[in-house]
């Protein structure tokens, strides 16, 4: 199929930035939105979509240039997720993953760090995972029980890590651990003697993207090995957070904006009491709402992606995580919302595979649960306003 044109005058996006959109929804369109079907009914990691976007340099979009990236900006990268994810959010994971699982490494790790790991990252020939959250410690980060403790020239590394996008499939894992000095971050590569992987999670929604225990049993990571210094992976971990969390805010957006497609096709096309029910007032307001709601969202969205060059002397820009918060939240909750009513506006149809809203509903719910829970987001947000209470 051919993708329509989209608006010049969208949000005030740069030439470049519509010119990337452009692309990227033709790309989407024409070759992800046929598999996304088979993709959330095999649920298995889609390599085929890897390589497609390593062969357009979008896997390491907003990646520096000097490691092998294209070093475009986050809003950039945030229009590539929300297209992918209109016509298939698990396909949208291969990219924002690989940006979760490498952002800790170009924040903190040193240069020869970053040219042994960057550089096959961002072209795709190597897949990254972040392994945070544990049993009993979700959005609780600082409760992470998992021990890194210096012999010599290495960590030895033991605990387990769960809830792990990537896990199994991963080469490269951004993992965090206790040491003396506080939480601090490894690199740990998958063939690592003492490190195995679990079992993959069965989930409501985003299937093709594995999700997966981690073990580590005297896991040897050489010095090397560490991202930054000892006891930095706490601030490594927030700083990852607000360039990551406007990414799955545009993840949902995307989700939203698909499922709103979908639905207005139908209503145009769906005829009761002898008249499309387009023409009725009550599918009338829904769609107004939903398309609102969207419309709100983006601005949300682009707005917090545009915040992350915006960096305080101190490296911490409060304004910054506020705004990435709010879009995550904000752009879940629509997600959500937006999704509901479309299954609704397709009646029966809604509800069975066969119409693609049933899968957006399943993928936009875990929108509003990872990368920090809505109810973290509120409270982040609230701290920020009033003033770290």
């Amino acid at each position: 199929m051919k993708a329509e044109k989209l608006k010049s005058n969208d949000f005030d996006l740069s030439n470049e930035h519509l010119e990337i959109k452009q692309e990227i929804h033709r790309l989407a369109q024409e070759r992800i939105k046929p598999r996304a079907m088979e993709i959330d009914e095999k649920a298995e990691y889609p390599m085929d979509i890897l390589h497609l976007l390593s062969e357009y340099g979008y896997i390491g979009a907003n990646m520096p240039e000097e490691y092998g990236g294209l070093g475009l900006d986050l809003l950039s990268f945030c229009l590539v997720v929300e297209e992918i994810s209109r016509v298939c959010a698990s396909s949208s994971q291969v990219a924002v993953v690989q940006e979760l699982g490498t952002l800790p490494i170009i924040i903190g790790g040193n240069d020869a760090l970053k040219k042994r790991f960057i550089p096959d990252l961002a072209a795709g020939k190597k897949i990254a995972a972040y392994a945070l959250t544990e049993p009993n410690a979700g959005s609780d980060v600082k409760s992470l029980k998992t021990r890194a403790e210096r012999d010599g020239d290495s960590y030895i590394l033991n605990g387990q890590k769960m809830f792990i996008s990537n896990g199994g499939v991963a080469d490269v894992y951004s993992v965090f651990a206790q040491t003396e000095k506080g939480i601090t971050a490894f690199v740990v590569e998958k063939d690592t003697l003492g490190f195995h992987v679990g079992k993959l999670e069965k989930k409501m929604g985003i299937k093709g993207s594995p999700t997966a225990q981690l073990y580590f049993e005297n896991c040897r990571v050489p010095v090397e090995n560490r991202i930054g210094e000892e006891g930095e992976g706490w601030l490594i971990a927030m700083k990852t957070f607000d360039k990551s969390r406007p990414t799955v805010a545009a993840q949902a957006l995307g989700i939203a904006q698909g499922a709103f497609d979908l639905a207005v096709k139908y209503v145009q096309e769906r005829e009761q009491f002898g008249k499309s029910i387009a023409s009725f007032q009550a599918v009338q307001f829904m769609l107004a709402d939903m398309a609102t709601q969207i419309e709100a969202a983006r601005g949300l969205v682009y707005k917090a992606a545009s915040k992350v060059n915006e960096i305080t002397s101190t490296g911490k820009n409060p304004e910054l995580t506020k705004s990435s918060s709010m879009a995550k939240m904000f752009a879940s909750d629509v997600a959500m919302k937006v999704t509901t009513d479309a299954v609704q506006l397709l009646g029966g149809y809604g509800f069975i595979h066969e119409y693609e809203v049933e899968r957006m509903m399943r993928d936009a719910k875990i929108t509003q649960i990872y990368e920090g829970t809505n109810q973290i987001q509120r409270l982040i947000i609230a701290r920020n306003l009033l003033g770290g209470r």
